[in-house]
């Protein structure tokens, strides 16, 4: 019984530690051998150790403290799967709480860790934004579901990315590659039944029986296609001039703050240590990045660089998208400028 244990616990590390390897090949040299290394010696060397420990134990030591290692080790090392789901259903009826429901029946002990599912139809920066800055704070071989627009297209497949150390699963709609800033290291197209109604449910189904086969050992080679031709949209980027650069905002969060597709880096790097101003709608400006809120009077407006490393539009204790005039993207301006995307913008001038 010992030895069927510790031969599962090993192959299951065995099958994940091949995708990381897969997956960090790929990259091409973008990491350090030394530390792909380390990070495969971290994953895998403790699943081999406190396998082989009880057996070694229960043949020459202790038995009855060989099965306690092991049952220790089983608990620890076969987390229960921890899934992230992300929609633009909302919560004003029962898909969400159904679609939660199918992923318990789907994969055994999930936890299951609601991200927002308020986000706005069709706004595909918008989602990309709130996946990106979430998933990369999770555990490694964490597993994303992302129900955002997902009938845009007549769906023939639907996706599973490792990207980054986490699965991502969507639509096959270009939201993958906004989320990852680029087509990822490792897609598979996961295979849809013919003669089936493809809807929400349906759809959870097969995302769940793809993360069951993961956590049961398989790899993802053997899940679906590989190699496939995907959608792919471009994420919105700031533009750039040699004495300014322009963002659109792509959020606006519960406190209205305006969030703009400017990152910190891109910001220092166009600046150059030159002086600055923020320039937005009404001839409002702002010279200087604030710490915090905090750092001005209350009902003053102010810029920040948020915890996502994104730069911020605020007021102090206001709502900054209403007192000052700030909309991001809507269906009603899509439809308005004959589908054309609309973002207003916020230029920065360096002198």
């Amino acid at each position: 019984m010992l030895y069927q244990l510790s031969y599962g616990i090993i192959r299951l590390k065995v099958c994940h530690l091949h995708d990381l390897l897969f997956w960090e090949c790929k990259n091409k040299g973008k990491r350090h051998p030394s530390k792909l290394l380390k990070k495969s010696f971290d994953f895998f060397f403790p699943g081999i150790f406190f396998c082989c420990a009880p057996i070694y134990i229960q043949s020459f030591i202790l038995p009855s403290y060989s099965l306690i290692f092991a049952g220790i080790y089983l608990l620890s090392s076969l987390r229960m799967p921890l899934i992230t789901f992300t929609s633009d259903i909302g919560q004003k009826d029962y898909l969400v709480g159904a679609i939660k429901g199918q992923l318990m029946q789907e994969v055994r002990d999930c936890t299951i860790v609601d991200i927002s599912h308020e986000l706005t139809p069709f706004n595909y920066p918008q989602a990309a934004y709130v996946c990106r800055n979430a998933i990369k704070n999770f555990p490694d071989f964490s597993f994303h579901i992302v129900h955002v627009n997902l009938f845009e297209n007549k769906n023939e497949q639907l996706l599973l990315a490792f990207y980054n150390g986490q699965y991502i699963l969507c639509a096959d709609n270009g939201l993958l590659t906004m989320i990852a800033e680029g087509k990822p290291e490792l897609v598979i197209g996961l295979r849809m039944e013919k003669n089936v109604a493809k809807n929400a449910l349906y759809i959870t189904r097969v995302f769940a029986k793809a993360v069951q086969h993961i956590v049961d050992g398989g790899s993802l080679q053997t899940i679906g296609n590989a190699d496939i031709e995907i959608v792919e949209k471009n994420p919105l980027m700031p533009l750039l001039g040699e004495n300014w650069i322009e963002g659109q905002i792509i959020f606006i969060d519960h406190f209205e703050n305006v969030v703009v597709n400017i990152t910190r880096e891109a910001f220092e790097r166009q600046r150059n240590g030159r002086n600055f101003s923020i320039a937005f709608k009404r001839d409002e400006v702002i010279d200087k990045i604030s710490e915090t809120y905090a750092d001005v009077e209350e009902g003053d407006k102010l810029a920040l660089f948020n915890s996502a490393g994104y730069l911020e539009i605020a007021i102090n204790k206001g709502n900054a998208a209403g007192l000052l005039g700030l909309q991001g993207y809507s269906v009603k301006q899509s439809a308005h400028l004959q589908n054309r995307l609309f973002y207003q913008t916020i230029k920065i001038y360096f002198q």
